[in-house]
């Protein structure tokens, strides 16, 4: 191991490679645990997903935009002696979101499961409202169940799991789809729509992913907050704390290789040629790229490759400031295509849907539809009649993640866009925006930001029982090597990457401790 002599004494490096959230959060854990810390990345300021990207001049959050599972970051921010609310200043919303169909129907979900099952109960009637409480009973045990032996558990397994709750394991519903176990719950199809989303939080179908993510619907009760100044809080404030603990950050460096010496790795080489030695090295990054030798052959090896077929979804996004109108947009907004099941299908097959789902996020509303100047929603008009201003509109749509072997025509994302608006404006929401302040993001686009991925956005899809077990562990068999970020247990989304960034540093201290 590479020790180095600081007026502090003597402190182990450890290098970083990435700063997306699970960098980060293994940033600051061992750094205030007193380690010398190196964060290495490529782009000029952390945050990964969390970078926002400029449209029209305009900063827009166009990757993570919904910010949950608060405990995760306390928890973090704790462990430092800091408080979160300190940091990252954000406000609980009353709406968690907004949905839409054809023709005009319309549904909150609430903070409140009260007011949501009384919103259901007008939407589709009594029977539906009590199918929700069921519902919403059973996320909660599932939740319960899963949390300690799976998503704060470093090496899990089924076995685990059923050792420690027996059969009643085995209400996690893994051997059902979640769409399945949906149809068996609800009559209205629209609800089965709206609750079947929640597959798609981890890139997958809801016809082929474990009814376990019914607990993404605890999850959601849990609280949804907005961030004060976008999701690019997040990152800044991690990095800032763990800066003050003495962590070194190197933006604009590409690491070309890790270094291996005596069967462990001892460091990287950065692509100008410049060795950075270290004790261990935390690869936070999707593990696509270490296992198709992006980082070397002989951590390629420790790294099982994935296939296409269990690739995540892609997305195609629009980000654009527009004018809207004809529908009372809040923050999170979600509008469903016609035949969900087709609409999936056309994913898998790697066909772009004919009609696709939209979510769409305007940046610039509150839960309310107010903006945090208190604009008023967008169905109004100034007491002159004067158009609203333009406001940060961002839209995501589910594709198959082949932007390694595909490439969309202008006339294609010409023609997909089309059949966007479309879907918008027969739910009631008509959007007018130029050309010269639209940015389109395509499978190929996040390929190139996220090697060896294909654009794939959330790892490995959750597709059959199986899969949340086949996440990669953050220890590898390669001695100095850990691995963090959104394609590594516990799995996709901010607060799991941030999890995992915190499993990587907790186990690489417990082996160098007892080395």
């Amino acid at each position: 191991m590479n020790l180095l002599r600081h007026s502090g004494g003597l402190r182990k490096r450890i290098v970083i490679v990435g700063t997306g959230a699970g960098g980060l959060a293994a940033a600051l854990e061992l750094a205030a645990s007193g380690f010398e810390v190196i964060a290495i990345e490529r782009d000029s300021e952390p945050g990964g997903k969390l970078k926002p990207a400029s449209v029209g001049g305009v900063a827009f959050d166009v990757g993570p935009t919904v910010f949950t599972m608060r405990w995760v970051f306390e928890e973090l921010f704790a462990a430092v002696g800091e408080d979160l609310a300190a940091h990252i200043p954000m406000q609980p919303v009353e709406i968690l979101a907004r949905h839409a169909w054809p023709g005009g129907a319309r549904l909150d979900l609430f903070a409140d499961p009260a007011r949501t099952a009384e919103a259901i109960g007008d939407f589709a009637g009594a029977a539906e409202a009590r199918a929700f409480e069921r519902f919403r009973a059973e996320a909660r045990a599932i939740y319960r169940l899963v949390e300690q032996p799976f998503i704060r558990a470093v090496h899990p397994s089924s076995l685990a799991l059923i050792r420690r709750h027996g059969l009643e394991g085995l209400r996690i519903k893994p051997f059902t789809t979640l769409w399945r176990e949906l149809d068996r719950r609800f009559r209205d199809t629209r609800l089965r729509q709206m609750f079947g989303r929640y597959a798609t939080y981890c890139g997958s179908t809801p016809f082929a992913a474990p009814a376990t993510l019914m607990l993404i619907a605890h999850v959601e009760q849990q609280g949804v907050w907005l961030v004060d100044g976008g999701m690019r809080r997040i990152a800044q404030a991690l990095a800032a704390l763990a800066s003050a603990r003495g962590a070194t950050f190197r933006f604009g460096a590409h690491v070309d290789r890790l270094l291996v010496e005596g069967g462990r790795v001892a460091g990287v080489v950065l692509a100008s040629g410049e060795v950075v030695p270290a004790a261990a090295v935390i690869v936070n990054g999707d593990v696509a790229a270490v296992a198709s030798g992006l980082f070397g052959p002989k951590p390629a090896r420790v790294v099982p490759r994935r296939p296409v077929a269990k690739r995540s979804f892609s997305a195609i996004t629009f980000s654009m400031l527009a004018e809207s109108d004809g529908f009372p947009l809040i923050r999170h907004n979600f509008f469903f295509s016609r035949d969900y099941r087709a609409e999936f299908a056309n994913i898998v097959a790697g066909r772009l849907p004919r009609e696709p789902t939209v979510y769409l996020c305007a940046q610039d509303r509150n839960d309310d539809g107010l903006t945090g100047a208190g604009r008023p929603d967008q169905d109004h008009r100034t007491p002159g009649g004067q158009a609203l201003p333009r406001e940060r509109l961002f839209h995501q749509l589910n594709v198959v993640a082949r932007g390694d072997e595909q490439t969309l025509t202008p006339a294609e994302i010409e023609d997909y866009a089309k059949r966007t608006f479309s879907l918008l404006g027969s739910c009631g929401l008509m959007v007018k925006w130029h050309t010269e302040e639209m940015v389109v993001s395509t499978p190929a686009d996040f390929h190139r930001r996220f090697p060896a991925t294909g654009g794939a956005l959330y790892g490995q899809a959750t597709h059959g029982w199986r899969a949340p077990f086949q996440r990669p562990s953050v220890r590898t068999t390669l001695p100095g090597l850990y691995l963090a970020g959104g394609s590594t247990h516990p799995g996709a989304g901010v607060p799991m990457a941030t999890l995992s960034g915190r499993m990587a540093a907790a186990c690489l201290i417990a082996d160098i401790t007892s080395a």
